[in-house]
C-alpha cells in the first residue's frame, strides 16, 4: 500500500507565495506520475500540476507562469510552490502518486487566498 500526505495548505493574502509538499511512502515503485488536484465549491475538478519520475511537467492554463512544480526522488517528495496567489485559487488541494497503474490520494489541504 502506498500512503500520500500532504501539508502546507493556509490563508494567505493575494499576490503572496505559498509551498505545498507531499510526501510519498510505502511500496514505493517507480516510475512515478504526481502532482495536485484542485476542488473548489461549483467548480470542476481541475489537475493543477504534474510531474513524472523523469522531470516532464505539465501545468493547467490557469496557474501557468504562477506555480512551479518540482521533485525530490530520494525523498519521495513533490512540491507545489504557488507564487503570485489570488483569490481563483482558493481551494482544497489534493495531492496524488500514479504508480504501477494505481492512484493513492492524499487527505487533503485547504488553501484560502483572501485579504
Amino acid at each position: 500500500q502506498v500512503q500520500v500526505v500532504e501539508s502546507g495548505g493556509g490563508l494567505v493574502q493575494p499576490g503572496r507565495s505559498l509551498r505545498l509538499s507531499c510526501i510519498a511512502s510505502g511500496s514505493i515503485f517507480n516510475p512515478y506520475n504526481m502532482g495536485w488536484y484542485r476542488q473548489a465549491p461549483g467548480k470542476e475538478r481541475e489537475l493543477v500540476a504534474s510531474v513524472t519520475s523523469d522531470g516532464t511537467t505539465y501545468y493547467a492554463d490557469s496557474v501557468k507562469g504562477r506555480f512551479t512544480i518540482s521533485r525530490d526522488n530520494a525523498k519521495n517528495t513533490v512540491y507545489l510552490e504557488m507564487n503570485s496567489l489570488k483569490s481563483e485559487d482558493t481551494a482544497d488541494y489534493y495531492c496524488y502518486r500514479w504508480q504501477r497503474g494505481t492512484q493513492y490520494w492524499g487527505q487533503g489541504t485547504r488553501v484560502t487566498v483572501s485579504s
